[in-house]
């Protein structure tokens, strides 16, 4: 059946049906990139922390560029008018298909980066956490 819940409601769905909850791909990557993390020095760890952040507010320059797409044609709407409406509709057609899978992809990448820098900056602070908790 189809749902709107989102990958983490899905995660729970499948880990209820596992009987070895371990063999699932997504807990063995995130244990994956833990341990990579535990095997770094704190120092390294931190300096790594900054450039996740640094990743996590970056990435929100793909929605603002193609978003900001509409407005540069916008000056120029009169020629462009001119030029995709000059022989018909199928430049026009051809234009429109083209930017909104432009727009559906980088929305699609910058989601995913957000989410994969998140988890990064996640793991990295629980380990961080626990060494100072420990010391």
């Amino acid at each position: 059946m189809f749902s709107f819940r989102g990958d983490a409601h899905k995660l729970f769905l499948t880990l209820k049906k596992l009987k070895d909850i371990h063999s699932n791909k997504d807990l063995k990557e995130a244990a994956e990139i833990k341990s990579f993390y535990e095997s770094l020095e704190s120092e390294t760890l931190r300096l790594i922390y900054y450039r996740m952040v640094k990743e996590q507010n970056g990435t929100g320059i793909i929605p603002i560029f193609v978003t900001a797409i509409p407005w540069l044609l916008f000056l120029f709407s009169d020629k462009i008018q001119d030029f995709l409406f000059k022989d018909g509709i199928l430049i026009w057609a051809i234009f429109i298909t083209i930017y909104l899978i432009l727009l559906t992809v980088s929305a699609f990448f910058h989601f995913k980066e957000k989410a994969w820098a998140a988890l990064h900056i996640e793991i990295i602070k629980d380990v961080l956490e626990e060494r100072d908790n420990i010391s």
